[in-house]
């Protein structure tokens, strides 16, 4: 990948490792359904008004927006009603480690429907390497309340393969002529039409508590930061650099709770976590396939 995909790529870590955090914070007080569709509406209001100043035109033609529909379901509607259902119940920890499961579909989805991002030894030498850097990073806290997390433990796995269709079926969009902020934006406001029905019959939101000023913002930053903002990130990604690459993202999520707990929190950082960075810079690296290869020529010479 170009340097500017990497630093694309670590920005999405950020945003969308706050994701876990705002999710969990809201949770508590706001039904699944009516979160999903509070995140993806917000995230659409915020496009929508967004467009004027980026010069950007809305999605037009069948073809785009029937794309469009499609990677809704596969990249919003599912995997976020599956994984805010799932945290519920499932420890953040385990919740983490099983999301960095993606590149692992990712690698397999892509070598069946694709002919350019094919399974090479370096690919899986490198996803295996990276999910046993997230698994370290985590220690113990992988195993707790493994007894809660049969049900939710399988949502969040459904919901990571559903991720990795979404990045592999997301490539068409540049052949079509749709740019990465028509792609967003398109994605958040079709999902908006599909879960504000759900949530409005299932979870009869007016009934509900007024939420406290803790989860509103946890709301807005899952909306605006973790959508909103990510998945203009997400499009610009897979354009430059491809749907494995891209989901790359779900190693350097952990990277990113960690770091940030250690910079702005004080927490302690363990000699387990370096470990597990080492081990997914080593993944990231033989995915990447470039400082192999020079390292190879360097001894050969």
């Amino acid at each position: 990948m170009s340097a500017l995909a990497w630093s694309f790529l670590l920005a999405l870590s950020v945003l969308w490792g706050g994701s876990f955090f705002f999710v969990g914070v809201a949770v508590a007080e706001i039904p699944p359904l009516t979160l999903v569709a509070l995140r993806v509406a917000l995230a659409a209001g915020l496009l929508w008004l967004a467009l004027p100043l980026l010069g950007v035109a809305a999605p037009r033609g069948a073809p785009a927006w029937r794309a469009i529909g499609i990677m809704a379901l596969l990249n919003n509607v599912v995997p976020f009603s599956l994984i805010v259902w799932a945290q519920q119940t499932l420890p953040s920890g385990l919740a983490s480690i099983l999301n960095a499961t993606t590149p692992l579909w990712t690698v397999l989805v892509a070598h069946v429907v694709t002919v350019e991002e094919r399974v090479t030894p370096g690919k899986i030498a490198g996803v295996l390497l990276g999910f046993a850097g997230v698994a370290a990073m985590m220690g113990p806290a992988i195993l707790t309340g493994a007894t809660v997390a049969g049900p939710a433990t399988a949502a969040m796995l459904a919901a990571t393969f559903s991720y990795a269709c979404a990045g592999v079926f997301g490539r068409r969009f540049r052949a079509i002529g749709v740019a990465p902020m028509q792609a967003a934006l398109g994605q958040v406001t079709a999902s908006t039409l599909m879960m504000a029905p759900l949530a409005l019959l299932i979870d009869r939101p007016w009934g509900l508590a007024m939420p406290s000023g803790a989860t509103i913002g946890a709301v807005l930053g899952l909306a605006g930061l973790s959508t909103a903002a990510a998945y203009v990130l997400y499009f610009r990604i897979l354009a430059l650099a491809g749907a494995v690459n891209l989901l790359l993202v779900t190693f350097l999520i952990p990277v990113s709770a960690i770091l940030l707990g250690t910079l702005v929190l004080h927490e302690a950082l363990e000699p387990r976590h370096l470990l597990g960075m080492a081990l997914i810079g080593l993944g990231l690296a033989a995915i990447d396939g470039r400082p192999l290869a020079y390292a190879s020529r360097s001894f050969r010479s």
